[in-house]
């Protein structure tokens, strides 16, 4: 094979991915929004029931899944908005080479609106997880003080 047949092939499949990112984006600020209430209602006493509970198994199960969903938020978002970044800015740029403006401005668009929305999900993930480590932290500490 010829190395612009190569060449083809992958941008090919590489242009093949920006809507499954784009999906993959959005389906991740869902959960982020999701995320966000589970913890509203964590912070406003579902880790303080189940600290009362006593049962520092089931405390410590439910801390590491809820821990780990917000630490995959803080580190996939930003890798899918990066991906949803540069898909489009090669395209973008090749169009500008033959003057073709709009689909230059299209692509850096989609670039910009891809990159913000990996970074709100990043930023919400790393809030998410630095709180609930926080409150399970303290929590699972007043469990064995007691």
């Amino acid at each position: 094979m010829s190395f612009s047949i190569t060449m083809q092939m992958m941008d090919t499949v590489v242009s093949w991915l920006l809507e499954p990112v784009i999906i993959g984006l959005l389906v991740l600020v869902a959960v982020a929004v999701w995320e966000l209430g589970q913890a509203v209602g964590e912070r406003t006493g579902g880790v303080r029931r189940l600290e009362v509970s006593g049962n520092a198994e089931r405390l410590a199960f439910l801390a590491r899944r809820r821990i780990d969903r917000a630490d995959l938020l803080a580190r996939i978002g930003p890798m899918l908005g990066l991906m949803g970044t540069l898909i489009p800015l090669g395209p973008g740029l090749a169009a500008m080479g033959r003057g073709e403006l709009d689909v230059l401005a299209q692509a850096v668009t989609v670039a910009f609106n891809t990159t913000v929305l990996g970074l709100l999900i990043g930023i919400l993930g790393f809030l998410l997880g630095r709180l609930r480590r926080r409150w399970y932290d303290g929590a699972m500490e007043r469990m064995e003080a007691a």
